[in-house]
């Protein structure tokens, strides 16, 4: 994303990308940050008093969680139809813990592959957007695990090379977001198709998803890949202009980024919260994400 990824693209012909629900509001290119995100107008929680004990001290007296989204990857993450506000799946979520845990929440656009580092450096209390849960990054950060998503592969719908897995990358142009396990899982392939004498994986790195997207509709790429709920989401806005093939692979969990021994507790206690209040299902709903809902947070639970 992830992690699990995303985004909307800008151009004409795909103009729908930029829409931030499939039915309801538009979204312009990334670029605000700080914004306060608009909580889900279905779900009412409130204030978790056990969870809320659980916050520590240092961040109960800022009375704000600062959360960190790359909002290029609708309908997880995006720009909303302001030009600033950060909307989506993620955002959502994000200030329905926030209200249960007694806080604010401002939710800050930050490029993908920044978001760790500033969460390690102290600058975000949170990262929400689309992060595979991933034993690497446990390395950094603590996760709280609240959803699960897999990786699928989408091309341009007039024509394109036949691709029904990883196996099948050997020798084409993948358009990939920075930093993510997609990049990952490409130049994996890459060297296991060397190894079997066959051509090289191009493997093509980009800040954001708006970027691999603009490189595969140009023809630069021949093949994206992003998680499974964002690549679908991409191709049924993009009106017919991509398809999506092959298999989706790799399903793991997302989770929510944090400092090492800091909020996981208060975390995890407002997410099993918000799944038995009925708000979580709500959520997922409303941007049509259900498919990847879980029973239970977990901390730390990475399967590879």
């Amino acid at each position: 994303m992830p992690a699990i990824l995303r985004r909307p693209i800008l151009t004409t012909g795909l103009m729908a990308l930029t829409l931030g629900a499939a039915a309801a509001c538009g979204s312009s290119s990334s670029g605000g940050s700080g914004a306060t995100v608009t909580p889900a107008a279905s779900s009412t929680p409130s204030v978790n008093s056990a969870a809320a004990a659980l916050v520590p001290a240092s961040v109960k007296s800022k009375g704000t969680l600062v959360v960190a989204a790359d909002a290029t990857y609708a309908p997880n993450e995006f720009i909303g139809s302001d030009g600033k506000t950060v909307e989506g799946m993620d955002a959502d979520l994000a200030k329905a813990i926030g209200t249960a845990l007694g806080l604010k929440v401002t939710v800050t656009n930050e490029t993908f592959d920044g978001i760790i580092p500033g969460i390690a450096a102290g600058k975000y209390d949170l990262g929400m957007s689309s992060f595979t849960d991933t034993k690497l990054r446990e390395k950094t950060v603590d996760f709280v695990d609240y959803f699960q998503a897999g990786t699928s592969f989408f091309e341009n719908a007039q024509g394109g090379p036949t691709v029904t897995g990883l196996s099948s990358l050997c020798g084409l142009k993948v358009a990939v977001e920075k930093g993510t396990t997609q990049q990952d899982g490409a130049t994996a392939q890459g060297k296991k198709c060397k190894t079997a004498g066959k051509p090289n994986v191009t493997v093509d790195t980009f800040p954001d998803q708006n970027g691999a997207n603009l490189a595969l509709q140009s023809g630069h790429d021949q093949v994206g890949m992003a998680d499974s709920p964002v690549a679908a989401y991409q191709v049924k806005q993009s009106s017919g202009k991509f398809k999506l093939v092959g298999t989706a692979y790799g399903v793991a969990p997302y989770g929510i980024a944090m400092p090492k021994g800091g909020m996981t507790q208060a975390v995890q206690a407002a997410i099993t919260g918000l799944i038995a209040d009925g708000t979580y299902n709500q959520i997922l709903t409303k941007w049509g994400v259900q498919s990847g809902a879980i029973t239970a947070p977990t901390i730390n639970g990475a399967t590879s």
